[in-house]
């Protein structure tokens, strides 16, 4: 199988990805989808993307109520956000993204219009951009460790990000406004609730791994360092990877093979079987958070784990009916 060496990658304006705002895991899902479908050179402010497009990139099922709860909370929040306005003088703005979002009836696509004002942070970046890879960003399930990763990301090619408070570092996640409200004000719930499980995520589902130091200033933790290094390649796959099978766009050949790895350990082996699993984004994507999963023990219980597998791929029909309906396939 060829796998992509270069998998989409998503650019996004450096104001964005420090800006303070609060997104939850589904609206990410969306936000970062949208940034991989800009067309660099037009600055169009009308775009229309495919739900079933970012559905095989996720690994995840979207329905219309969801997605129609989370694009109206996106709409209303505001990015704040530290820049310098038309005058060269530093401000601090509050930017509203998005002017509307149509639900293109019988398609499955919605058409999302910017505001004016949003343009500059979207298109003509040159060096002010924070890049990372999209199925890297859509594969993490907690939004922090979504936001922590495009932070870190920033910084990928030096071997720590600088310095945050912590009171900084909680108010860009959402933990903590402007009135004094502040979530997991203990130090120790800050790491066991936001910290310590993004940093798991980001290091086996990404490209990078990170870790994190907290610094003191007197008897408390005040500020907080990442430190980034790029994700060294997974060993191979005890099976060979079958050439000349389709590439599946946004691939990282880590991932592929951490997901062969898994059909492996299950005893899913039928070369076509294997191969038409690892050619899907979307499988390889529900192959890695199935792993993830196993590993914090969720699937404990399941009397057979392959046979889990392949009913959450829709491969194999669940004893209640098809797990997606309309998509349930038998193996070929």
């Amino acid at each position: 199988m060829k796998v992509s060496e270069n998998p989409l990658e998503v650019r996004q304006h450096n104001a964005l990805t420090t800006a303070r705002y609060e997104y939850t895991e589904t609206q990410l899902d969306v936000f970062f989808y949208l940034l991989s479908q800009l067309r660099r050179s037009q600055t169009d402010t009308i775009y229309e993307i495919s739900v079933q497009a970012m559905s095989e990139l996720t690994g995840k099922q979207y329905n219309y109520k969801q997605l129609r709860e989370a694009t109206q909370a996106m709409g209303s929040r505001c990015f704040e956000l530290e820049t310098t306005d038309e005058l060269g003088r530093e401000v601090f703005r509050q930017l509203w993204l998005f002017k509307r979002i149509d639900y293109v009836t019988g398609t499955g696509r919605l058409r999302v219009e910017f505001t004016e004002p949003a343009i500059p942070y979207l298109f003509d970046l040159q060096a002010n951009f924070t890049s990372f890879e999209l199925q890297a960003a859509l594969l993490l399930t907690s939004k922090h460790a979504k936001r922590i990763y495009t932070i870190c990301s920033q910084w990928k090619d030096k071997t720590e990000t600088p310095k945050f408070r912590i009171l900084e570092l909680k108010q860009i996640l959402g933990l903590a406004d402007t009135k004094g409200h502040e979530q997991y004000s203990e130090v120790s719930m800050f790491k066991a609730k936001v910290l310590d499980v993004a940093v798991k995520q980001i290091n086996e589902l990404t490209d990078l791994r990170i870790g994190y130091r907290l610094h003191k200033n007197g008897r408390s933790f005040e500020n907080l360092v990442f430190t980034v290094s790029k994700q060294a390649v997974a060993m191979p796959v005890p099976f060979e990877l079958l050439p000349g099978a389709p590439t599946a766009a946004g691939l990282a050949v880590h991932q592929v093979e951490n997901a062969g790895r898994l059909l492996a350990q299950l005893g899913i082996v039928t070369p076509a079987l294997v191969e038409r699993i690892l050619a899907s984004a979307a499988h390889v994507a529900a192959c890695n958070k199935f792993a993830h999963d196993l590993k914090t023990g969720k699937h404990g219980k399941s009397h057979s784990l392959s046979g889990l597998l392949l009913t959450i791929l829709g491969i194999k029909k669940a004893s209640n009916g098809p797990l997606f309906e309309g998509t349930t396939q038998k193996p070929r």
